[in-house]
């Protein structure tokens, strides 16, 4: 699964998923890809595994980009911890998807390739997504 090699913090603040997505919001590599459409945190499993969703779908055909990055750490406590004792330690890595962020993107196959491969990896993701291409939409 990805995750950053090193970072300056170990711990983030949780932040807000407020606005839209201004960079990395349009298609830049391939000619399709997905589109998220709802503001959330999309985890390291859930990315690799839209990844293997797409890649054994498109069997070696094509190129794939995955347009987003978990780099920021959430913690978790322990569980039956009691108050205080300060902040939980990084249990998993998250990438912030926006609306408008692309989070995949594939070439080199057909239009009902993508656009079946890009379905099968929207199951996989927490939010509502949209197929979008370059001569379409």
């Amino acid at each position: 699964m990805p995750s950053p090699k090193r970072t300056k913090f170990r711990k983030q603040h949780r932040g807000r998923l407020k606005g839209i997505a201004t960079r990395s919001n349009s298609i830049c590599f391939g000619k399709f890809a997905l589109q998220a459409l709802e503001p959330a945190w999309i985890t390291a499993r859930q990315i690799e595994a839209g990844r293997r969703a797409i890649t054994r779908y498109a069997r070696r055909g094509g190129k794939l980009w995955i347009r987003i990055f978990p780099d920021k750490p959430i913690t978790a406590r322990p569980a039956e911890t009691r108050m205080g004792s300060g902040k939980g330690s990084p249990e998993y890595w998250v990438a912030i998807a926006k609306p408008g962020k692309i989070l995949y993107e594939i070439g080199g196959v057909s239009e009902n390739v993508a656009e079946a491969a890009m379905k099968i990896a929207a199951y996989k993701m927490p939010i509502r997504t949209a197929f979008i291409g370059i001569n379409i939409n």
